[in-house]
């Protein structure tokens, strides 16, 4: 056993690492720097031992020698894919989507949400929507995400009581308490959830199949785990499906003055679509 894989329960050499960075960039776009290596390691373990494998090469050999659309691809993303998140997590952007949905009263509104994670952010948009315009019978609000282990939590809408980002008079109006055996939980009410059209993706594959051009986008803290050409390729591919002057909300550490012929800064980290 060679010295990097002392102490593990699964071998997991060098050279391992790096077919999982090459494969999961080809597979998903994610660039993962060598500083990743424990990180790696610690979550495809969990998914080696639901596995016959006891090694990572041949668990590797197996995705490699499966078709791209075999489940084990989605086990393998899921693993590895980051899911930070929280209700109204960087606030000024709910304000200003606010703000953006005035001039759509009784117009028809299309909105997507690209990196739905476990559902906090579409429910924050849905929030805002139900507050601007007292409804989501006008939002075409379309939420994804690559990982479908978080989507199905999205899709339950459940969460607990004392989740961040929430207020009081929100959490009455737009929550149902849990009682008995799901004490200290809500769930984000159904009625209230009509419109929202939760759905996996994959930003690499070339053909998303949206529906109509959105008027706002949030794509928020994905491009960080994407190196500069997949940022352009996906830039590229959402101001396609994108209305003329639509809104990109993008990350806080996010910034793409560079792709200027794309979108142009409209305000802090919002970006309008050329």
């Amino acid at each position: 056993m060679s010295a990097d894989t002392v102490d593990q329960e699964f071998s997991f050499t060098n050279a391992d690492f790096e077919r999982v960075r090459k494969l999961i960039y080809g597979h998903a776009g994610i660039s993962l720097h060598e500083g990743k290596k424990a990180m790696v390691y610690s979550r495809l373990s969990r998914r080696l031992r639901d596995t016959p494998y006891r090694a990572f090469a041949p668990y590797l050999d197996a995705l490699e020698r499966g078709p791209a659309d075999a489940p084990e691809w989605q086990e393998f993303v899921n693993c590895l894919t980051t899911n930070l998140t929280s209700f109204f997590r960087e606030e000024h952007h709910f304000h200003a989507l606010a703000e953006e949905l005035k001039p759509f009263q009784g117009k028809a509104v299309r909105i997507w949400c690209c990196a739905a994670s476990t559902g906090e952010e579409p429910y924050s948009i849905a929030m805002i929507c139900h507050e601007s315009l007292r409804s989501m019978s006008q939002v075409g609000l379309v939420c994804s995400d690559i990982d479908t282990q978080v989507l199905a939590t999205a899709k339950r809408g459940v969460y607990a009581a004392d989740s961040r980002g929430l207020s009081a008079e929100r959490l009455r109006h737009f929550f149902m308490r849990g009682t008995g055996a799901n004490a200290g939980r809500i769930r984000f009410k159904p009625e209230l959830a009509k419109g929202i059209d939760f759905r996996p993706l994959n930003l690499m594959h070339d053909r998303w199949n949206l529906g109509d051009p959105f008027h706002m986008v949030f794509c928020r803290n994905v491009m960080i785990y994407f190196d500069g050409p997949t940022q352009r390729k996906v830039l590229e591919r959402i101001h396609r499906v994108m209305q003329p002057k639509g809104l990109l909300f993008v990350g806080h550490s996010e910034n793409f003055t560079e792709a200027k012929d794309l979108f142009r800064l409209r305000g802090k980290t919002i970006y309008e679509r050329v």
